[in-house]
Protein backbone atom coordinates (compact mmCIF):
# COMPACT_ATOMS: atom_id res chain seq x y z
CA UNK A 1 0.00 0.00 0.00
CA UNK A 2 1.32 3.44 -0.94
CA UNK A 3 2.40 5.55 2.02
CA UNK A 4 0.36 8.71 2.46
CA UNK A 5 2.29 11.82 1.48
CA UNK A 6 2.95 14.11 4.45
CA UNK A 7 1.50 17.57 3.99
CA UNK A 8 3.84 20.50 4.61
CA UNK A 9 2.98 22.36 7.81
CA UNK A 10 2.62 26.12 8.02
CA UNK A 11 5.93 26.65 9.86
CA UNK A 12 7.80 24.68 7.16
CA UNK A 13 6.19 26.80 4.44
CA UNK A 14 7.17 29.99 6.32
CA UNK A 15 10.81 28.81 6.51
CA UNK A 16 10.80 27.99 2.77
CA UNK A 17 9.33 31.45 2.05
CA UNK A 18 12.09 33.02 4.19
CA UNK A 19 14.91 31.33 2.24
CA UNK A 20 13.27 31.90 -1.16
CA UNK A 21 12.65 35.58 -0.35
CA UNK A 22 16.31 36.14 0.62
CA UNK A 23 17.54 34.45 -2.58
CA UNK A 24 15.03 36.24 -4.81
CA UNK A 25 15.87 39.62 -3.24
CA UNK A 26 19.62 39.06 -3.75
CA UNK A 27 19.07 38.00 -7.38
CA UNK A 28 16.97 41.14 -8.01
CA UNK A 29 19.66 43.34 -6.45
CA UNK A 30 22.49 42.00 -8.60
CA UNK A 31 20.80 40.75 -11.80
CA UNK A 32 18.14 43.40 -12.41
CA UNK A 33 19.23 46.98 -13.09
CA UNK A 34 17.93 49.72 -10.76
CA UNK A 35 14.99 51.53 -12.29
CA UNK A 36 11.26 52.12 -12.21
CA UNK A 37 10.26 48.45 -12.63
CA UNK A 38 12.56 47.05 -9.93
CA UNK A 39 12.51 49.87 -7.37
CA UNK A 40 9.05 51.39 -7.73
CA UNK A 41 6.85 48.56 -8.99
CA UNK A 42 8.43 45.48 -7.35
CA UNK A 43 10.37 46.64 -4.25
CA UNK A 44 8.41 49.71 -3.09
CA UNK A 45 5.18 48.49 -4.65
CA UNK A 46 4.38 44.77 -4.45
CA UNK A 47 6.91 43.76 -1.75
CA UNK A 48 6.25 46.83 0.40
CA UNK A 49 2.44 46.48 0.32
CA UNK A 50 2.44 42.70 0.93
CA UNK A 51 5.11 42.86 3.66
CA UNK A 52 3.75 45.86 5.54
CA UNK A 53 0.18 44.64 5.04
CA UNK A 54 1.06 41.41 6.82
CA UNK A 55 2.83 43.24 9.69
CA UNK A 56 -0.23 45.47 10.09
CA UNK A 57 -2.47 42.40 10.25
CA UNK A 58 -0.27 41.00 13.05
CA UNK A 59 -0.21 44.38 14.84
CA UNK A 60 -4.01 44.51 14.52
CA UNK A 61 -4.16 41.40 16.71
CA UNK A 62 -1.63 42.46 19.34
CA UNK A 63 -3.54 44.94 21.55
CA UNK A 64 -6.90 43.10 21.83
CA UNK A 65 -5.18 39.71 22.17
CA UNK A 66 -2.67 40.89 24.78
CA UNK A 67 -5.35 42.71 26.77
CA UNK A 68 -7.75 39.73 26.81
CA UNK A 69 -4.94 37.22 27.45
CA UNK A 70 -3.67 39.24 30.40
CA UNK A 71 -7.15 39.69 31.88
CA UNK A 72 -7.80 35.94 31.56
CA UNK A 73 -4.30 35.08 32.83
CA UNK A 74 -4.53 37.39 35.85
CA UNK A 75 -8.01 36.17 36.79
CA UNK A 76 -6.90 32.52 36.33
CA UNK A 77 -3.94 33.02 38.68
CA UNK A 78 -6.45 34.76 40.93
CA UNK A 79 -4.37 35.01 44.07
CA UNK A 80 -2.59 38.38 44.07
CA UNK A 81 0.24 36.87 46.15
CA UNK A 82 0.94 34.26 43.45
CA UNK A 83 0.60 36.86 40.69
CA UNK A 84 3.00 39.15 42.55
CA UNK A 85 5.51 36.29 42.90
CA UNK A 86 5.28 35.49 39.18
CA UNK A 87 5.57 39.19 38.27
CA UNK A 88 8.63 39.85 40.46
CA UNK A 89 10.41 36.67 39.27
CA UNK A 90 9.75 37.62 35.64
CA UNK A 91 10.89 41.21 36.10
CA UNK A 92 14.11 40.23 37.92
CA UNK A 93 14.89 37.58 35.29
CA UNK A 94 14.36 40.01 32.42
CA UNK A 95 16.54 42.74 33.97
CA UNK A 96 19.33 40.26 34.85
CA UNK A 97 19.44 38.74 31.35
CA UNK A 98 19.52 42.23 29.80
CA UNK A 99 22.47 43.25 32.00
CA UNK A 100 24.15 39.92 31.15
CA UNK A 101 23.55 40.52 27.43
CA UNK A 102 25.26 43.93 27.49
CA UNK A 103 28.17 42.48 29.48
CA UNK A 104 28.60 39.72 26.87
CA UNK A 105 28.50 42.33 24.09
CA UNK A 106 31.02 44.65 25.74
CA UNK A 107 33.36 41.75 26.55
CA UNK A 108 33.30 40.32 23.02
CA UNK A 109 33.63 43.76 21.38
CA UNK A 110 36.67 44.52 23.56
CA UNK A 111 38.28 41.32 22.22
CA UNK A 112 37.41 41.83 18.52
CA UNK A 113 37.90 45.66 18.35
CA UNK A 114 35.24 46.17 15.62
CA UNK A 115 35.97 49.89 15.05
CA UNK A 116 39.75 49.79 15.02
CA UNK A 117 41.33 50.56 11.64
CA UNK A 118 38.00 51.24 9.88
CA UNK A 119 38.01 53.78 7.07
CA UNK A 120 34.87 55.84 7.81
CA UNK A 121 34.69 57.10 4.22
CA UNK A 122 33.98 53.52 3.03
CA UNK A 123 30.80 53.32 5.12
CA UNK A 124 27.54 54.73 3.83
CA UNK A 125 26.07 56.86 6.62
CA UNK A 126 22.40 57.54 7.25
CA UNK A 127 20.54 60.16 9.29
CA UNK A 128 20.39 59.28 12.98
CA UNK A 129 17.26 59.98 15.00
CA UNK A 130 17.92 61.22 18.53
CA UNK A 131 15.74 59.94 21.36
CA UNK A 132 14.69 62.20 24.17
CA UNK A 133 15.95 60.97 27.52
CA UNK A 134 13.17 60.07 29.96
CA UNK A 135 13.90 60.14 33.68
CA UNK A 136 13.44 56.95 35.69
CA UNK A 137 10.62 58.64 37.66
CA UNK A 138 8.74 59.48 34.46
CA UNK A 139 9.33 55.95 33.12
CA UNK A 140 7.62 54.59 36.25
CA UNK A 141 4.75 57.10 36.05
CA UNK A 142 4.20 56.34 32.35
CA UNK A 143 3.21 52.78 33.33
CA UNK A 144 0.01 54.18 34.91
CA UNK A 145 -2.51 55.12 32.18
CA UNK A 146 -4.27 58.48 32.50
CA UNK A 147 -6.86 57.03 30.16
CA UNK A 148 -6.91 53.22 29.68
CA UNK A 149 -8.75 53.56 26.35
CA UNK A 150 -6.06 56.00 25.18
CA UNK A 151 -3.36 53.50 26.26
CA UNK A 152 -5.11 50.78 24.26
CA UNK A 153 -5.51 53.05 21.22
CA UNK A 154 -1.83 54.08 21.29
CA UNK A 155 -0.64 50.50 21.88
CA UNK A 156 1.26 51.50 25.03
CA UNK A 157 2.12 47.98 26.22
CA UNK A 158 3.13 48.79 29.82
CA UNK A 159 -0.12 50.69 30.40
CA UNK A 160 -2.15 47.87 28.80
CA UNK A 161 -0.38 45.28 30.99
CA UNK A 162 -1.07 47.20 34.23
CA UNK A 163 -4.75 47.91 33.44
CA UNK A 164 -5.41 44.33 32.26
CA UNK A 165 -3.81 42.88 35.40
CA UNK A 166 -5.98 45.07 37.67
CA UNK A 167 -9.14 44.05 35.74
CA UNK A 168 -8.14 40.35 35.93
CA UNK A 169 -7.37 40.43 39.67
CA UNK A 170 -10.70 42.15 40.45
CA UNK A 171 -12.61 39.64 38.27
CA UNK A 172 -11.04 36.80 40.27
CA UNK A 173 -11.92 38.56 43.55
CA UNK A 174 -15.54 39.21 42.52
CA UNK A 175 -16.06 35.58 41.50
CA UNK A 176 -19.62 34.67 40.44
CA UNK A 177 -20.77 38.31 40.53
CA UNK A 178 -18.61 39.00 37.46
CA UNK A 179 -19.31 35.76 35.55
CA UNK A 180 -20.72 37.56 32.50
CA UNK A 181 -17.66 39.84 32.16
CA UNK A 182 -15.26 36.90 32.74
CA UNK A 183 -17.04 34.86 30.06
CA UNK A 184 -16.88 37.79 27.65
CA UNK A 185 -13.08 38.11 28.03
CA UNK A 186 -12.57 34.32 27.79
CA UNK A 187 -14.67 34.09 24.60
CA UNK A 188 -13.11 37.22 23.09
CA UNK A 189 -9.68 35.73 23.82
CA UNK A 190 -10.68 32.54 21.95
CA UNK A 191 -11.92 34.70 19.07
CA UNK A 192 -8.57 36.52 18.87
CA UNK A 193 -6.67 33.21 18.85
CA UNK A 194 -8.86 32.05 15.94
CA UNK A 195 -8.14 35.33 14.16
CA UNK A 196 -4.42 34.72 14.72
CA UNK A 197 -4.70 31.31 13.00
CA UNK A 198 -6.51 32.99 10.10
CA UNK A 199 -3.91 35.77 9.71
CA UNK A 200 -1.06 33.24 9.91
CA UNK A 201 -2.33 31.61 6.72
CA UNK A 202 -0.96 34.58 4.74
CA UNK A 203 2.32 34.59 6.71
CA UNK A 204 4.41 32.93 3.93
CA UNK A 205 3.49 35.74 1.48
CA UNK A 206 4.29 38.43 4.07
CA UNK A 207 7.58 36.81 5.10
CA UNK A 208 8.68 36.35 1.46
CA UNK A 209 7.93 40.01 0.67
CA UNK A 210 9.66 41.41 3.79
CA UNK A 211 12.86 39.42 3.26
CA UNK A 212 12.98 39.92 -0.51
CA UNK A 213 12.61 43.71 -0.10
CA UNK A 214 15.40 43.85 2.51
CA UNK A 215 17.89 41.84 0.43
CA UNK A 216 17.00 43.66 -2.78
CA UNK A 217 17.64 47.06 -1.15
CA UNK A 218 20.76 46.19 0.84
CA UNK A 219 22.52 43.50 -1.21
CA UNK A 220 25.87 42.39 0.19
CA UNK A 221 28.03 45.38 -0.85
CA UNK A 222 27.10 47.48 2.20
CA UNK A 223 28.26 44.71 4.54
CA UNK A 224 31.92 44.45 3.48
CA UNK A 225 33.42 47.45 5.39
CA UNK A 226 31.31 46.57 8.43
CA UNK A 227 31.95 42.81 8.55
CA UNK A 228 33.91 42.99 11.82
CA UNK A 229 31.12 44.94 13.55
CA UNK A 230 28.45 42.58 12.18
CA UNK A 231 30.43 39.46 13.15
CA UNK A 232 30.81 40.80 16.71
CA UNK A 233 27.07 41.50 17.04
CA UNK A 234 26.16 38.09 15.57
CA UNK A 235 28.71 36.39 17.85
CA UNK A 236 27.34 38.08 20.99
CA UNK A 237 23.74 37.27 19.94
CA UNK A 238 24.71 33.61 19.42
CA UNK A 239 26.40 33.43 22.85
CA UNK A 240 23.34 34.98 24.53
CA UNK A 241 20.83 32.76 22.71
CA UNK A 242 22.64 29.42 22.59
CA UNK A 243 24.82 29.56 25.72
CA UNK A 244 23.32 31.97 28.30
CA UNK A 245 19.62 31.20 27.70
CA UNK A 246 20.08 27.45 27.27
CA UNK A 247 22.30 27.24 30.38
CA UNK A 248 19.64 29.10 32.42
CA UNK A 249 16.91 26.84 31.02
CA UNK A 250 18.82 23.68 31.96
CA UNK A 251 19.92 24.95 35.41
CA UNK A 252 16.41 26.00 36.50
CA UNK A 253 14.28 23.30 34.79
CA UNK A 254 16.60 20.43 33.72
CA UNK A 255 14.75 20.45 30.37
CA UNK A 256 16.55 19.51 27.15
CA UNK A 257 17.71 22.81 25.55
CA UNK A 258 18.01 21.20 22.08
CA UNK A 259 14.39 20.04 22.19
CA UNK A 260 13.33 23.50 23.33
CA UNK A 261 15.19 25.17 20.43
CA UNK A 262 13.74 22.70 17.91
CA UNK A 263 10.18 23.42 19.04
CA UNK A 264 10.63 27.19 19.29
CA UNK A 265 12.73 27.59 16.12
CA UNK A 266 9.77 28.45 13.79
CA UNK A 267 8.82 31.35 16.10
CA UNK A 268 12.44 32.58 16.02
CA UNK A 269 12.41 32.54 12.21
CA UNK A 270 9.07 34.35 12.17
CA UNK A 271 10.50 37.03 14.49
CA UNK A 272 13.58 37.25 12.24
CA UNK A 273 11.47 37.93 9.14
CA UNK A 274 9.15 40.50 10.74
CA UNK A 275 11.78 42.21 12.99
CA UNK A 276 9.04 43.11 15.48
CA UNK A 277 8.61 41.51 18.93
CA UNK A 278 5.02 42.73 19.25
CA UNK A 279 3.84 40.99 16.09
CA UNK A 280 5.29 37.71 17.39
CA UNK A 281 3.31 37.75 20.68
CA UNK A 282 0.32 35.66 19.43
CA UNK A 283 2.56 32.98 17.87
CA UNK A 284 4.85 32.84 20.94
CA UNK A 285 1.92 32.28 23.32
CA UNK A 286 0.42 29.61 21.05
CA UNK A 287 3.73 27.74 20.59
CA UNK A 288 4.61 27.82 24.31
CA UNK A 289 1.17 26.50 25.22
CA UNK A 290 0.70 23.83 22.54
CA UNK A 291 4.25 22.59 21.89
CA UNK A 292 6.32 23.38 24.98
CA UNK A 293 3.72 22.83 27.70
CA UNK A 294 3.56 26.22 29.41
CA UNK A 295 0.22 27.11 30.98
CA UNK A 296 -1.52 29.91 29.07
CA UNK A 297 -2.19 31.79 32.32
CA UNK A 298 1.60 32.25 32.67
CA UNK A 299 2.52 32.83 29.01
CA UNK A 300 -0.28 35.34 28.48
CA UNK A 301 1.26 37.42 31.29
CA UNK A 302 5.03 37.03 30.75
CA UNK A 303 5.24 37.15 26.92
CA UNK A 304 3.57 40.60 26.45
CA UNK A 305 5.64 41.89 29.38
CA UNK A 306 8.82 40.51 27.78
CA UNK A 307 8.01 42.03 24.40
CA UNK A 308 7.86 45.38 26.21
CA UNK A 309 10.78 45.33 28.66
CA UNK A 310 13.06 42.43 27.69
CA UNK A 311 15.24 43.62 24.79
CA UNK A 312 18.42 41.56 25.21
CA UNK A 313 19.20 41.49 21.48
CA UNK A 314 18.84 45.27 21.29
CA UNK A 315 21.05 45.65 24.39
CA UNK A 316 23.74 43.52 22.69
CA UNK A 317 23.72 45.72 19.59
CA UNK A 318 23.99 48.80 21.80
CA UNK A 319 26.95 47.36 23.74
CA UNK A 320 28.89 46.49 20.57
CA UNK A 321 27.95 49.84 18.95
CA UNK A 322 29.36 51.74 21.95
CA UNK A 323 32.74 49.98 21.68
CA UNK A 324 32.68 50.36 17.86
CA UNK A 325 31.99 54.12 18.00
CA UNK A 326 34.53 54.72 20.79
CA UNK A 327 37.24 53.03 18.67
CA UNK A 328 36.25 54.80 15.43
CA UNK A 329 36.42 58.22 17.14
CA UNK A 330 39.38 57.35 19.40
CA UNK A 331 37.48 57.93 22.67
CA UNK A 332 38.64 55.74 25.56
CA UNK A 333 35.94 54.18 27.74
CA UNK A 334 37.13 52.91 31.11
CA UNK A 335 35.36 50.57 33.53
CA UNK A 336 33.14 53.45 34.70
CA UNK A 337 32.03 54.06 31.10
CA UNK A 338 31.20 50.36 30.64
CA UNK A 339 29.18 50.26 33.89
CA UNK A 340 27.30 53.39 32.77
CA UNK A 341 26.50 51.69 29.43
CA UNK A 342 25.21 48.56 31.23
CA UNK A 343 22.95 50.63 33.51
CA UNK A 344 21.68 52.99 30.77
CA UNK A 345 21.01 50.27 28.18
CA UNK A 346 19.21 48.08 30.76
CA UNK A 347 16.92 50.97 31.76
CA UNK A 348 16.48 52.07 28.11
CA UNK A 349 15.14 48.59 27.29
CA UNK A 350 12.17 49.14 29.65
CA UNK A 351 9.29 50.54 27.68
CA UNK A 352 11.13 50.32 24.34
CA UNK A 353 8.52 49.63 21.67
CA UNK A 354 8.82 46.19 20.08
CA UNK A 355 8.88 47.53 16.52
CA UNK A 356 11.56 47.49 13.78
CA UNK A 357 14.52 49.87 14.16
CA UNK A 358 13.62 51.31 17.57
CA UNK A 359 16.94 50.08 19.03
CA UNK A 360 18.82 52.67 16.97
CA UNK A 361 16.73 55.49 18.43
CA UNK A 362 17.31 54.45 22.05
CA UNK A 363 21.01 53.97 21.21
CA UNK A 364 21.36 57.77 21.09
CA UNK A 365 20.53 57.85 24.83
CA UNK A 366 23.25 55.27 25.53
CA UNK A 367 25.79 57.22 23.42
CA UNK A 368 24.93 60.45 25.24
CA UNK A 369 25.42 58.79 28.66
CA UNK A 370 29.13 58.17 27.92
CA UNK A 371 29.80 61.24 25.75
CA UNK A 372 30.02 59.51 22.35
CA UNK A 373 29.02 61.52 19.23
CA UNK A 374 25.51 60.62 18.05
CA UNK A 375 26.83 60.81 14.46
CA UNK A 376 28.37 57.38 15.13
CA UNK A 377 24.89 55.84 14.93
CA UNK A 378 24.62 56.94 11.29
CA UNK A 379 27.56 54.65 10.43
CA UNK A 380 25.72 51.48 11.43
CA UNK A 381 22.30 52.36 10.04
CA UNK A 382 22.91 50.96 6.56
CA UNK A 383 23.39 47.40 7.75
CA UNK A 384 21.14 47.49 10.82
CA UNK A 385 18.07 45.91 9.20
CA UNK A 386 19.70 42.43 9.07
CA UNK A 387 21.00 42.83 12.62
CA UNK A 388 17.57 44.07 13.76
CA UNK A 389 15.95 40.92 12.40
CA UNK A 390 18.46 38.69 14.23
CA UNK A 391 18.24 40.51 17.57
CA UNK A 392 14.41 40.31 17.46
CA UNK A 393 14.73 36.53 17.24
CA UNK A 394 17.00 36.63 20.32
CA UNK A 395 14.61 38.99 22.17
CA UNK A 396 11.64 36.64 21.82
CA UNK A 397 13.75 33.55 22.68
CA UNK A 398 14.70 35.25 25.96
CA UNK A 399 11.01 35.89 26.67
CA UNK A 400 10.18 32.23 25.97
CA UNK A 401 12.99 30.87 28.17
CA UNK A 402 11.95 33.12 31.06
CA UNK A 403 8.30 32.09 30.62
CA UNK A 404 9.23 28.39 30.64
CA UNK A 405 11.35 28.77 33.80
CA UNK A 406 8.65 30.76 35.64
CA UNK A 407 5.93 28.27 34.60
CA UNK A 408 8.12 25.32 35.68
CA UNK A 409 8.74 26.82 39.13
CA UNK A 410 5.05 27.75 39.49
CA UNK A 411 4.11 24.11 38.64
CA UNK A 412 2.20 25.42 35.61
CA UNK A 413 4.20 23.32 33.15
CA UNK A 414 3.20 20.09 31.37
CA UNK A 415 6.29 17.92 30.83
CA UNK A 416 4.34 15.42 28.71
CA UNK A 417 3.62 18.10 26.09
CA UNK A 418 7.28 19.15 26.05
CA UNK A 419 8.54 15.57 25.70
CA UNK A 420 5.94 14.62 23.10
CA UNK A 421 7.44 14.38 19.60
CA UNK A 422 4.04 14.81 17.95
CA UNK A 423 3.86 18.39 19.28
CA UNK A 424 7.14 19.29 17.58
CA UNK A 425 5.61 18.59 14.18
CA UNK A 426 4.24 21.42 12.12
CA UNK A 427 0.65 22.43 12.53
CA UNK A 428 -1.44 21.38 9.61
Amino acid sequence: MQKEKKKLGLTTIILIALVCGALFGAVLHYAMPAGYLRDTIIVDGIFYVCGQGFIRLMQMLVVPLVFCSLVCGSSAIGDTKTLGKVGIKTLVFYLCTTALAISVALGLATLTNPGRGLDISSVQAGDATIAEATSFADTLLNIIPKNPIGGLAEGNMLQIILFAMIVGILLAKMGEKADVVSSFFAQFNDLMMEMTVLVMKVAPIGVFSLIARTFCQVGFDAFIPMLKYMATVFGALAVQCLVVYMALLFIFTRLNPFKFLKKFFPVMMFAFSTATSNATIPLSIETLTEKIGVSKKISSFTIPLGATINMDGTAIMQGVAVVFASQVYGIHLGMTGFLTVIATATLASIGTAGVPGVGLITLSMVFASVGLPVEGIALIMGIDRILDMTRTAVNITGDAVCTTIVAFQDKSFDKDIFNSDSNSDDDE
